[in-house]
């Protein structure tokens, strides 16, 4: 399967050109010698780079993450919840963009089922894998055990992969791509990804480090998901995309320990909405908001609604992060939050960008589509937008 790759320069008047493509299949033809790699839960794992033609994901982020790298035409099995053509599945994300799912959706609805997936899943089924034939299996099961148990049984390699706790800013999502380059032979597309995602990064910092801690709007965002989908009570401390782009999360100062998502209690959310200038809920949520008196009681009441300051971002979590919707909200959140120093960023624009770069397709018009995409980033009109 080809990917078209773009080589992106980014500065501070958004300019993104070039383009690139990738071979599809195995890079190495010849003879390949074993190699032994560190996975991300620390196991090591024998493989043999490039030689694999039969290949199963599972847990939650596991096939996203090797569509961005591998080869989708070797899959030999998806499991239920990212097969739309099953009518019994998990439907919890149904409606809610998947870009992966998006942009692969014609070859997962042809594969046979490696499981159910899904949020409550959180066993790996092996009889269905073994149905499958696979030649390498790519986990995002974190448990060592098990997982050393599960390539015993399957009597081939699994290989286990990590997000981390910061999204597509995180260590640990860089060091996947990585290891499934080396894995897959695809090294040059790790590579390259993880180039775009870093130039992204200084080009959104670069644009907000100026500004100064006095000046900065408190930003409260809401409704992540987190093993579904959740409602406004759901938000996040040391929230990377704010971090990327020097947004004051008003979550921060609140007093509270957790980091992550997390849920608030509907208290500590009124007790907050004064303080909270600006808020930007995720598409996900919306569904669980409208219509629901008491949510919509505690949007009234934060200053961000008085003001008319609340802005709709894609699905940041769907069967775990959406990493390049991640890279693309933190670009809406410094457009909302400092929309001098965004003015030039067409969200249409960059979420094609960055599709692109992972996928290797144009999605900003399909993602917009979904049901609960609601016609994608904007500002929420208030009351007609949630009733």
């Amino acid at each position: 399967m080809k990917k078209s790759r773009i080589i992106t320069i980014l500065a501070c008047s958004l300019l993104l050109a070039g383009c690139g493509q990738t071979s599809s299949g195995s890079a190495n033809s010849g003879e390949v010698s074993p190699i032994v790699v560190t996975d991300m839960i620390g196991r090591s794992v024998t493989v043999t780079p490039g030689s694999y033609s039969k290949v199963v994901c599972i847990g939650a982020g596991a096939l996203r993450m090797y569509s961005y790298i591998g080869d989708v035409s070797l899959l030999a099995g998806v499991e239920d919840i990212d097969n739309t053509s099953l009518e019994s599945r998990p439907k919890m994300f149904d409606g809610v963009a998947r870009p992966y799912l998006i942009a692969n959706e014609t070859v997962f609805q042809t594969l046979p089922s490696c499981g159910v997936g899904g949020p409550q899943a959180q066993t790996a089924e092996a009889e269905k894998i073994l149905g499958c034939d696979p030649d390498i299996v790519v986990s995002e099961y974190e448990d060592v055990d098990k997982e050393n148990a599960l390539q015993e049984q399957l009597g081939v390699p699994v290989i286990t992969l990590r997000y981390g706790q910061k999204g597509v800013w995180d260590d640990a999502v860089a060091d996947s791509f990585t290891m499934l380059g080396r894995v897959f032979a695809r090294e040059s597309e790790a590579t390259e990804l993880n180039g775009f995602i870093d130039v992204c990064k200084n080009d959104i910092s670069s644009r907000a480090a100026g500004v100064a801690a006095e000046g900065k709007k408190n930003v409260y965002i809401g409704g992540l998901g987190n093993w579904g989908t959740t409602t406004h009570l759901m938000t996040a401390k040391n929230y990377e995309p704010f971090n990327v782009a020097n947004i004051k999360n008003v979550c921060d100062g609140d007093g509270e320990q957790d980091s992550g998502i997390h849920a608030i209690e509907e208290e500590k959310f009124v007790s907050l909405g004064e303080s909270m200038d600006v808020m930007i809920l995720d598409a996900a949520a919306i569904k669980n908001i409208k219509g629901n008196s008491e949510y919509l009681t505690d949007l009234k009441g934060t200053k961000a609604w008085k003001d008319d300051r609340i802005y709709l971002q894609m699905a940041y979590n769907a069967y775990y992060t959406n990493l390049e919707m991640a890279l693309v909200n933190t670009y809406y959140g410094g457009k909302v939050v400092y929309p001098d120093l965004f003015s030039d960023v067409d969200m249409d624009e960059i979420t094609n960008r960055v599709t692109d770069a992972f996928l290797g397709k144009e999605l900003a018009t399909e993602i917009k589509g979904y049901d609960f995409s609601y016609g994608g980033y904007q500002h929420i009109g208030l009351e007609a937008f949630f009733n």
